[in-house]
């Protein structure tokens, strides 16, 4: 953003001189570059970008640079921090700046820039979510004065153009804005004499006006506004129910959601995510987080009756029965998948030449053929092969164009089928942009989730199989939701691999969020930082190591006296467990079983140490142990004992022999417990170091290399789950890039609390009393009567007796904390909300529950018991919910009733000022706050 024309009367050359200076601390082996759209600022490649001069003004850090520019130059820039390879450590978030240099210039002359660094955080209010849906106008601006052009030229040389930007998408018809100081081209306070700025496009404002040096400093204010804050209601698309849909939530009932939000207070729907998943062809598939395609949409959320206006009258007679039939309290996964894609292959018979012949849908499939077609193919294939392992596909094991096209050609056999696939994909997106256009109408805002990973046989890794470690998986080391950690079984990304083209992938991925949501939910932020990588036979989470991390050398554990490597990093079984386990026969079990690495120390065989194959080779060797009456105990024994396996307390890198991570939770392991006190101190002391100072510079470093690849790849609000072990790099990244952090009551991110305190969150922060990774609001205090009680007495303040169950005034009272948080945004899990009426509260609290992080194998098949249209005749509850949105002065939308109030309304004029990124360099400012002015200087030109 343009802050500052200063124009000098350097003469001479025939080209015009273009400054740059910014104030930035780095850090050492740190520079700046700025580089932008124009070849004499690098055309966006970073390293043919005109690099910056450091120089100390007190205790800032000016950095500066010149170079000769064409007259009427017009282009965009930004400004990138970059090591002395200049790799990009770290860019501006935000949209790019504009510059239009004035005409008139003569040669020589020399425009000074004056900027400072943007951050998310200060763009918040022209992020989609806010400037097209909250603050969405219901009138059309003209754009008066384009973006960056400065419209006023110098008549004398002790003067210098100023001018002045602020975002402003709430801003009403008829209104003007004005900038006021003490200078007299700022009215000297007088608004009627102020200076008016005019609208530029992008809810920008911008005016420019002439000031001699002599006035320097100028006062003008800097208001302090109250910030907004919003609410908005949790519910995973598939636990929808409305009298229209079959067996499950579809995409076109959001438009009753959104109805029903609106009416109630709500300015956001939140979903869990919503692409194909149908890896497994069951029930596992309905894992929402494990995805066979990040661009395709489930089928599961098809609307079948919306495929034509022309179905038969039997169709529609098998979709009725169809809907009575799969009309349960939960969800059957396999049969609603089978019953809709069984009716839509039917429709398509008939309509096919028809819609596949149409604008619309080749418009569709020009804007998406790049995924659309690996997609088509891949699910013929996994049908064709009846698996979505590709190493099992002959020879499409390794994907290429070639064998794409030729797979696709309208040519081949199974051309149906393909189209079959865009086909559904097509009517997917058509209803998805219907609901998504009717959220945007309505003032709600439509936020997704982004899964931190897709499927190990997915259309991802069978194309690009370079950006992922197919020999790992991904998990979470153990926390609050599992004392073992987590195994998620994604590949981890190969981050390397990905920056090379500047993390397409990632930003194609938001691209197509965003041409439905306005908002963001970022999976698992922490594997922006770092991700826990296990190996890939790994069954829980407890065996892995963070990537990246500066591992344990064999050099430093030497010095520190730790020399058995052997001992601590290869499985601790003893004879001893054998015997324990398996008495006199433990010697035939052994034999067959395991190796003797070391004297009565034993590890696996290599045909058998995975469950599958301790299975198979029992199977297979049952008659050798016909003397051993309980199969089924030998397998449970010898699983316990494969678990035992993992107890080790180094884990070896599998890439660097010499390298070595400590294992979590080492204390717990009885390997650890056998060694000697002097090993067991060193290895405490390394144990802590690693987890929770080596590596927080370096995991700083990696976010701010992924993080601003996600974020300026679209406009969408965007907002991390920030749950877990949380290093202390986390906290203060997710501030500098604006990223909006998540607050679960009971999961409290401060040390020494039980229990969050909503009334002390931050402003940018999402706080919510439950999530769909743990139970609701209701069976959390089912759950344990010691913590209810505890709650009761700090949060309730009451020491008496509390209600075994979460009564509705109990849920009530804990909404009503969340509402009245400073954080910007409150939502909810619809569970949550109607636990404030007692007719909704029938239902066994335990089937409210969405995920059981515990189980790798849950089935994510939860229902709402009512429908959206009996929620929408609910006055009561609607206006209970609404009043309390109201009552904590969170904003709400206007229903029909409320806009025509609002309408009749007087239109005023709104004096603004510039947010601190908008200030112009040379100027003092003063802070309006609590009624004390507070001046802050800047440096004067």
């Amino acid at each position: 953003m343009v802050n500052l024309g200063l124009i000098s009367g350097n003469k001479g050359t025939k080209s015009v001189g273009l400054s740059f200076r910014i104030p930035y601390n780095t850090q050492w082996g740190q520079s700046l570059v700025v580089c932008g759209s124009e070849s004499v600022l690098g055309s966006w490649n970073v390293k043919r970008g005109l690099a910056l001069s450091p120089q100390h003004q007190g205790d800032e850090l000016i950095w500066r640079g010149r170079t000769a520019v064409p007259a009427g130059l017009e282009c965009e820039y930004s400004y990138y921090v970059v090591d002395d390879e200049r790799n990009v450590l770290r860019w501006e978030a935000g949209k790019k700046r504009k510059l239009v240099l004035p005409d008139g210039l003569r040669d020589g002359e020399v425009v000074e820039l004056h900027d400072l660094w943007q951050t998310s955080s200060d763009g918040l209010p022209c992020t989609s979510a806010f400037r097209n849906v909250i603050f969405r106008k219901t009138w059309s601006t003209e754009i008066q004065r384009p973006l960056g052009v400065i419209q006023t030229k110098l008549d004398e040389n002790d003067s210098v153009v100023v001018q002045f930007r602020i975002c402003c998408p709430n801003i009403e018809e008829e209104t003007s804005i004005y900038v006021i100081g003490s200078s007299t081209k700022l009215g000297q306070w007088k608004v009627q004499d102020g200076l008016k700025l005019y609208y530029a496009g992008d809810s920008i404002w911008q005016a420019d006006c002439v000031v001699q040096k002599d006035d320097f400093p100028i006062k003008y204010p800097w208001l302090i506004e109250m910030p907004w804050r919003g609410a908005g209601v949790a519910v995973p698309m598939f636990s929808i129910r409305s009298e229209a849909d079959l067996g499950v939530g579809e995409f076109l009932d959001l438009k009753i959601l959104v109805d029903w939000a609106v009416e109630s207070g709500f300015h956001l729907v939140q979903l869990l995510p919503i692409n194909d998943t149908s890896v497994h062809g069951m029930w596992w598939d309905s894992y929402p987080y494990s995805s066979l395609s990040v661009f395709a949409l489930h089928p599961l959320y098809l609307r079948v009756q919306a495929l034509s206006e022309r179905i038969p009258e039997e169709i529609k007679e098998e979709i009725q029965r169809a809907k009575e039939l799969l009309d349960g309290k939960d969800v059957d996964y396999e049969a609603t998948m089978a019953t809709k894609l069984s009716i839509a292959k039917k429709i398509f018979v008939l309509e096919k030449d028809t819609i596949l012949n149409s604008d619309s849908f080749n418009n569709f499939f020009s804007e998406n053929e790049g995924w659309l077609k690996p997609y088509a193919a891949f699910c013929f294939l996994r049908d064709f092969f009846e698996t979505s392992d590709h190493s099992q596909w002959g020879r499409f094991t390794c994907y290429s164009i070639d064998k794409l096209e030729k797979l696709v050609s309208k040519d081949s056999v199974q051309y149906d089928v393909i189209c079959f696939h865009y086909y559904i994909q097509f009517h997917l997106h058509l209803q998805l942009a219907e609901a998504a256009e009717y959220a945007r109408k309505k003032g709600v805002v439509l936020k997704g989730d982004l899964p931190i990973g897709v499927d190990r046989n997915s259309v991802d890794t069978w194309v690009d199989p370079n950006i992922f470690r197919m020999n790992t998986s991904t998990g979470a080391p153990p926390d609050y939701f599992d004392k073992n950690g987590q195994n998620w079984g994604f590949p981890t990304y190969n981050w390397e691999e990905m920056s090379k083209d500047n993390y397409a992938w990632w930003r194609a991925r938001l691209t197509q969020m965003g041409k439905y949501f306005t908002a963001y939910r970022i999976d698992h932020i922490l594997g922006f930082f770092r991700i826990w990588e296990l190996p890939e036979h790994a069954m829980t989470g407890l065996v892995g190591k963070f990537r990246p991390s500066i591992p344990l050398s064999q050099e430093e554990l030497e010095r520190e006296g730790i020399w058995d490597f052997n001992r601590l990093s290869r499985p601790y079984i003893r004879h001893g467990f054998l015997q324990e386990k398996f008495g006199a026969y433990w010697t035939v079990i052994a034999s067959n079983f395991m190796n003797e690495y070391e004297q009565q120390r034993y590890e696996f065989k290599e045909d058998c140490n995975t469950e599958k194959k301790i299975a198979s080779k029992l199977k297979s060797c049952s008659e050798s142990f016909f003397f051993l009456d309980n199969e089924d105990k030998i397998r449970r024994n010898l699983f316990d004992l494969l678990q035992a396996s993992r107890n080790i307390v180094l884990i070896r890198d599998p890439e660097d022999a010499s390298k070595f991570y400590p294992r979590f939770n080492l204390e717990d392991t009885s390997s650890f417990k056998d060694l000697d006190d002097h090993s067991k101190n060193v290895l405490k002391r390394l144990y802590y170091d690693y987890y929770f100072h080596r590596q927080e510079s370096l995991w700083h470093q990696n976010a701010l290399k992924t993080l601003p690849a996600l974020l300026n790849s679209s406009d969408m609000l965007a907002c991390g789950e920030d749950l877990g072990l949380i290093p202390s790099c986390v906290h203060p990244v997710m501030q500098e890039l604006g990223l909006i952090g998540l607050r679960i009551q009971r999961m409290p991110s401060e040390p020494g609390l039980d229990f969050g305190i909503p009334s002390q969150y931050s402003y940018m922060t999402v706080c919510a009393p439950s999530c769909h990774d743990c139970s609701t609001l209701r069976a959390w205090w089912e759950e344990d009567e010691e913590r209810r009680c505890q709650f009761y007495k700090t949060m309730v303040g009451s020491d008496s007796l509390p209600p075994s169950q979460c009564v509705p005034e109990i849920a009530y009272f804990i909404l009503r904390q969340h509402v009245e948080a400073p954080s910007m945004w409150a939502i909810f899990p619809l569970q949550d909300l109607l636990a404030v009426k007692e007719e909704y509260t029938t239902r066994p609290a335990a089937e409210e529950t969405i995920n059981d992080p515990t189980n790798p194998k849950h089935y994510w098949r939860f229902r709402v018991h009512v429908t959206l249209e009996s929620l929408m005749k609910d006055k009561e509850l609607k206006s209970t919910i609404k009043d309390l949105i109201r009552g904590s002065g969170r904003s709400y939308p206007p229903t029909s009733g409320e806009i025509e109030v609002q309408a009749g309304r007087e239109k005023g004029v709104a004096t603004a000022a510039p947010t601190k990124q908008q200030v112009t360099a040379g100027l003092e400012k003063i802070s309006l706050l609590n009624g004390s002015p507070k001046t802050e200087a800047v440096a004067v030109l």
